[in-house]
């Protein structure tokens, strides 16, 4: 397994619309990381994040909303 660090700490993170205000499944992106989608859990800002090529977010969504 490859693992690559990236620094994500001045990221402009925001929440998805599909996120609600009660507390639900939220999930954020950043935007500002070339070629790449950062993820991650909203009520776990420092937790782990979710990195896919930018080609993958697409499809990766798609999964999502057909499961």
């Amino acid at each position: 397994m490859v693992r690559n660090q990236f620094d994500l700490s001045a990221a402009a993170w925001r929440k998805s619309s599909y996120s609600n205000s009660s507390g639900g499944d939220c999930v954020e992106v950043a935007d500002d990381a070339p070629g790449l989608v950062p993820v991650r859990d909203s009520k776990r800002p420092h937790g782990p994040v979710l990195v896919l090529p930018a080609a993958a977010w697409t499809p990766f969504i798609q999964g999502l909303k057909n499961s």
